[in-house]
């Protein structure tokens, strides 16, 4: 009688199509947002909190970089490269492609189940008491158990979720409210922030976690097998359990 091959049955589906675009779309307009987002930083890597700020306004707080522009003093005697312009140029077209990407990927989960069926903390995993035993078996760098290449455990739904539907609405709700143009038409984006350097200096602290997210979540990638993980949303298919045995 003839059976499957070990080929056959040694993968099953794990990731649509459309979370693989999604995602891949995502890590390159991310990358391209920190690189052109340094490049604006360093041409004024002062933070202030209200509607204006300027070099001769106290900080709320300064990073100790060297600028693009000598007329901001930062206790540097040399200025580096201006790439202010084409900074902001390509910073906003990769925002609008993060933004765009994630209305797509929230619309499509919300319609067909991805986020009740997938990242939605079951009942029994929406306690601390059930986080805990996670999250310290993370932080001691334990390997990923065999099922959770098919399914996120509790902190990795809950991780998620924070980060879609609360970090990265809050950073490009802040970049919106930098812009001059977009204030003037809906003022309160920037005055319920505080003020527009406010705004600012939220979307430098929401871009610190949103990159410690991302180092983070490479770290456990490379913890649980990073070729196997990248595999699987690359092709939308993980190795089933018994592979791993």
């Amino acid at each position: 009688m003839a059976t499957a091959s070990p080929r056959a049955i040694s993968t099953t589906p794990r990731h649509a199509a459309v979370v693989r675009i999604t995602h891949w779309l995502t890590v390159l307009a991310f990358l391209a947002l920190l690189i052109t987002g340094a490049e604006i930083l360093i041409s004024h890597p002062r933070f202030y909190w209200g509607e204006s700020g300027n070099p001769n306004t106290h900080p709320l707080f300064s990073l100790p970089l060297p600028t693009s522009r000598p007329w901001v003093n930062n206790g540097f005697g040399t200025a580096m490269p201006d790439g202010n312009g084409w900074g902001r140029y390509l910073h906003f077209e990769a925002a609008w492609v993060v933004a765009l990407t994630g209305l797509v990927y929230v619309l499509w989960g919300i319609w067909r189940g991805h986020f009740k069926n997938h990242l939605t903390p079951q009942r029994g995993e929406r306690s601390a008491g059930a986080l805990w035993p996670v999250i310290t078996k993370s932080l001691r760098g334990g390997r990923a158990a065999n099922d959770e290449a098919h399914s996120y455990n509790a902190l990795q739904r809950a991780t998620y979720l924070v980060v879609i539907f609360v970090l990265f609405p809050m950073v490009i709700w802040t970049g919106l409210a930098m812009s001059p143009s977009f204030t003037s038409a809906v003022p309160a984006a920037a005055s319920l922030l505080g003020g527009r350097q406010s705004a600012r200096t939220l979307h430098f602290v929401i871009t610190l976690l949103l990159v410690g997210f991302f180092v983070v979540h490479v770290a456990m990638i490379a913890l649980a097998g990073f070729w196997k993980r990248t595999r699987a949303m690359v092709t939308g298919r993980a190795g089933a359990a018994k592979e791993d045995a």
